[in-house]
Order: C-alpha cells, then sequence, then structure tokens
C-alpha cells in the first residue's frame, strides 16, 4: 500500500520506519532541518505547513498514489491559542478529494474529554465533552473527517505519549504545587502507538473511533513519585488542598474491534 504521513515527529517518524517494512511510505516534515532522518530511513520527504489561508509545500505530489493517509498533527494552539486547527484540517481534506486517498487515520487525543471530579470513565461509545479550545476543535475535526463521504477514517484517541526519550517525570520532577493529584492517569507507550495504528490498517477497521490509553490507572501523585524514585528524580510536589479533577480512559474498541492487547506497561 502507498502511505502519506502528515507530520513525522515524535511520533510519525517510528511509524513511518516501521510501515516501511510493509508499504511504501512518504512523510511530511515542517522544516529543512527535520528532512535528513526521513532520507536516513529512506522515506520520500516532503517540506510541507498547513494554513488555513493555504498550504506551504506541494501537499498534492505527497497525495499523489497515496491509498491512504495518516494525520499525526498538533492542533497547535498552546503556542498560539488563535490557531485554527478546524480550517487547517478543511484545508487539508480539501487536496485529499481531489487525490486518489480513499482512507485516513486521524491522531487524536484523550483531552477531547472532559476532566471532572468524579473521575468519569469514557468508552468510544460517549460523546466527546470537553471544554477546552483543544478539545472542541479537536472533536470538530474528528467530525468533519468521520462525516465526509469521499474516504474512509478512523479516529485515535491517544492519551499521553510516553516512550525511551519522552516522559513527562522529567518535566514535572522539580515542580511544586502540582494540581489534581488523585487524578488517574491515563498514559500510552510509543510502540504500543505504533502497533495500534497498524493493526487498524491490517483490520481495515475504518468508521471507527478507539480511545487508547493502557488500562492500569494509578493517581498522579502515585504514578509519577514513582517513576521519578525510580529514576533517580527528584520526587514531583504535589498540591494536596485543592479538588482534583481527571478521568479514566477505557479502550473497548481496541479489544473489541481490533483483538489488540497493550505490551507495554506504563
Amino acid at each position: 500500500m502507498n502511505i502519506s504521513i502528515l507530520g513525522t515527529g515524535w511520533l510519525g517518524l517510528p511509524l513511518a520506519k516501521k510501515l516501511k517494512e510493509e508499504h511504501v511510505v512518504k512523510g511530511s516534515v515542517t522544516s529543512q532541518e527535520k528532512i535528513q532522518p526521513l532520507r536516513d530511513a529512506e522515506i520520500t520527504p516532503y517540506q510541507i505547513k498547513i494554513f488555513t489561508e493555504g498550504v506551504q509545500g506541494d501537499l498534492t505530489s505527497f497525495l499523489a498514489h497515496a491509498e491512504l493517509l495518516i494525520i499525526d498533527i498538533p492542533p497547535g494552539l498552546r503556542s498560539d491559542p488563535q490557531a485554527d486547527f478546524v480550517g487547517k484540517i478543511g484545508r487539508i481534506v480539501d487536496y485529499i478529494e481531489k487525490s486518489p486517498v480513499g482512507k485516513v487515520i486521524f491522531v487524536s487525543s484523550t483531552s477531547v474529554y472532559k476532566d471532572q471530579e468524579t473521575f468519569p470513565e469514557y468508552t468510544e461509545e460517549n460523546e466527546a465533552n470537553g471544554t477546552s479550545e483543544a478539545a472542541k476543535q479537536l472533536n470538530a475535526a474528528e467530525k468533519i473527517l468521520l462525516k465526509n463521504e469521499h474516504f474512509q477514517t478512523a479516529v485515535v484517541r491517544f492519551g499521553g505519549l510516553i516512550g525511551p526519550d519522552r516522559h513527562p517525570v522529567h518535566y514535572l520532577a522539580n515542580k511544586t504545587g502540582i494540581k489534581n493529584p488523585k487524578a488517574p492517569v491515563n498514559l500510552i507507550q510509543q510502540e504500543d502507538c505504533i502497533k495500534i495504528i497498524n493493526q487498524i490498517i491490517k483490520k481495515e477497521a475504518w468508521g471507527k473511533i478507539f480511545n487508547a490509553a493502557y488500562p492500569g490507572h494509578p493517581t498522579r501523585e502515585e504514578y509519577y513519585s514513582k517513576t521519578a524514585k525510580e529514576r533517580n528524580l527528584n520526587i514531583p510536589d504535589f498540591e494536596q488542598n485543592g479538588v482534583s479533577k481527571g478521568k479514566k480512559i477505557s479502550s473497548v474498541n481496541l479489544k473489541e474491534v481490533l483483538g489488540f492487547d497493550f505490551e507495554r506497561t506504563i
């Protein structure tokens, strides 16, 4: 299969390397200095930036011959609160509709679900009820893609991404007054993320939404304190007086639709 991956960063690049074992893969980056790692991996590189008003780079050639497009680009609202992610997705859709792409996998986030004091457990059957701007834009982007009749879409809502060179404990170790100590964690290893996307492709599980977070949900205080100790880092300091808000993510469709079992603990 010919696959194009829009966004070959921390997750997209190792995903591209894995998919290249069985498929023809193109990958996109946003800057010139990120092209060489794709070339080193023998993945056809493209430099592409998506804007609401248009596209910088040759998105048409990037999608040419592609049967599947994987969209793995962040909403960007942390760095730019005014960013119009929905508009960017709409711009991408304009190009997809003029291309041979028949299948789309959209990398989303469990942030589409609202944190609450009761720590609700969300499955894919629950409505995305997040109230942050990022949550609302991600949810709107999912719907745009899922409802489009020109192609079939699968949405993967990943929990917090961790891996060999990425773990939030390194950021939290020197912090004080960290909120939500009793909230459950919802994390997933990079390796399992890649396996999930590969399973969606192999099972042709289109038209589905997949929650993807490891089924163990210790509290933030328990988990990050333990992890910091294991890594010889300072134990994070959590605020004890405030009310914790959070949620538990249940990955029902991973098991029922894909037959997926997590191989990496958090």
